[in-house]
């Protein structure tokens, strides 16, 4: 029970820093390519998967917003988890959704709970049609999983917290970046994020901008071998 108490708390700092080296490690293999959700890749890792359905479970939105569609399968997980819920949507934005990737998600069993927006995410044109498609009076939870640079990530916080309905979160995803310095930082994708430049320092600067949110120290406490602890945070 101490032991499970003390990661609840994030007090267990050997245990965080095995965590991360073993996540550096995994990432030689592309370990968050290897899974795939309803037979559409997510990649994620298998605990931030758990972590967002129990947010998602919890609190029931009546619409969720995803920054970063990149292959799919994100938006569809959220959309099975709405549809057993038995009401809402995923909108997912990006700046750029290939077409094989936008006919995965338009022909899978769970399209009809996903409206897909094309265009950056902080452009004024994009905010205006995000806005446009939530219903009145519905309840929201937003994804930020797109640029993961810290001006980027600060500018979509800023952007879209106004959204976020009281009790439900806004997921900041990728602040374990925010641990790698440069040597350790993931070398094979197209950008490298490290410490300084990333989601975790805007979300830093955010949080320090607002009292709307706070950290749920409970979820993240759990999220060990996680892409995103911290990560979560809840409109007050």
């Amino acid at each position: 029970m101490k032991r499970r108490q003390s990661l609840a708390l994030g007090q267990d700092a050997e245990v965080f820093g095995r965590s991360l080296d073993m996540m550096v490690d995994l990432d030689r293999y592309d370990y968050s390519y290897l899974w795939s959700w309803l037979g559409v890749p997510i990649i994620q890792f298998p605990a931030d998967v758990m972590a967002t359905q129990e947010v998602v479970w919890k609190t029931r939105p009546d619409v969720i917003i995803e920054t970063g569609v990149a292959r799919g399968g994100s938006v569809i997980f959220m959309a099975s988890l709405l549809e057993i819920i038995g009401k809402g949507k995923v909108i997912g934005v990006d700046i750029d959704i290939r077409a094989h990737n936008r006919d995965t998600i338009e022909t899978h069993p769970m399209s009809r709970r996903i409206d897909l927006i094309e265009g950056s995410s902080v452009s004024d044109e994009t905010l205006a049609e995000v806005r446009a498609r939530i219903p009145e009076g519905a309840s929201v939870m937003v994804v930020l999983d797109s640029d993961h640079s810290r001006d980027h990530v600060l500018a979509e916080l800023r952007a879209y917290a106004p959204l976020v309905t009281k009790g439900c979160y806004m997921v900041v995803a990728d602040t374990a970046v925010g641990h790698l310095d440069a040597d350790k930082a993931p070398k094979k994708r197209s950008k490298i994020w490290y410490k300084g430049d990333e989601p975790l320092a805007a979300l830093n600067l955010f949080l320090q901008e607002t009292d709307a949110f706070e950290v749920d120290a409970e979820i993240n406490g759990k999220l060990v071998l996680s892409s995103s602890p911290g990560g979560y945070i809840v409109r007050t």
